[in-house]
């Protein structure tokens, strides 16, 4: 009985960490106003661009500094329309989910001769715990930085209410500007984990856990802590569904149980969950 609850926590921590890195992420976009559907695109992205380096130059260090960067990156492609061109945040979430799906589908057929999965050399894998370690210092750190830090209390204040922000001489882009690429590389972190806990990347591997930490985010109040929180709630049933349900119930049925729990915490949930004030709002300067 013990090594099974041993095996349960373990599967947990796993289950929960790119939830909770991804859903890091997504605290800092909408707590600047921005919505941000594409954590699934961000985290399918950091997957396959970790994977990719990590193996054609079997160095997994250079492959996260590279996946980050290049994530920083499309974080700041995902501002430039959502902030600057004002584009619609939840329709540009969307496509960068799509284009995310399709075109790295088609840079592993370029680079690994048509295959759509390709697995990583030993020399070239990370010990998943680095990113459970991580993901469970950046709590408490995210929430010393939003909380403790003028940089905190300037993004939270364009999230509720730029126009006084405006004019209290903070700028707003700016700010939403830095919170998508905070985003952009905590979600492509937690993407990385993915391949090097599995040791391959294959086709849309994240497989949903983009939306199941927007779930979180919502379940959490927008707050590190309570991402924690929710993460570990999906992990646990994500836990239970691989080490228990999948021997009891048909694996389709089992499969689905982290989706379920997802679909009935928000039902009922998300009626009591207050957004930043101002999220999804593009701001106009003139307004003011």
């Amino acid at each position: 009985m013990n090594e099974t609850l041993w095996v349960v926590l373990a599967y947990t921590m796993v289950g929960a960490t790119p939830l909770v890195l991804a859903g890091l992420g997504g605290v800092f976009a909408e707590r600047s106003g921005v919505i941000n559907i594409g954590l699934e695109g961000f985290m399918l992205f950091g997957a396959f661009f970790s994977a990719l380096v990590a193996a054609k130059t079997g160095r997994p260090v250079l492959a996260l500094l590279v996946s980050t960067a290049l994530l920083a990156v499309v974080g700041l492609v995902f501002a430039l329309f959502t902030v600057t061109l004002k584009a619609n945040q939840v329709v540009s979430g969307v496509a960068l989910n799509m284009l995310a799906s399709g075109l790295t589908l088609f840079l592993s057929q370029v680079f690994f001769d048509r295959r759509r999965s390709f697995s990583l050399p030993d020399e070239a894998k990370l010990d998943f715990r680095f990113f459970v370690v991580l993901a469970l210092i950046l709590v408490p750190l995210c929430t010393v930085l939003l909380d403790k830090t003028r940089f905190g209390l300037r993004l939270r204040a364009v999230g509720e209410n730029p126009k006084a922000a405006d004019t209290a001489g903070v700028s707003v882009p700016t700010y939403r500007y830095l919170g998508l690429v905070i985003s952009g590389i905590l979600a492509g972190l937690a993407g990385s984990f993915l391949p090097f806990y599995c040791g391959s990347f294959a086709k849309n591997m994240t497989a949903g856990r983009g939306f199941i930490a927007l779930a979180a985010l919502i379940f959490g109040r927008w707050r590190p802590a309570g991402v924690l929180s929710a993460a570990l709630v999906f992990g646990l049933a994500d836990a239970l569904q691989t080490t228990l349900l999948s021997n009891l119930i048909p694996s389709q049925f089992a499969m689905m149980v982290p989706y379920v729990v997802t679909v009935v915490i928000l039902a009922g949930f998300i009626g009591r969950a207050v957004p930043p004030a101002s999220l999804g709002i593009p701001y106009e300067k003139e307004s003011r």
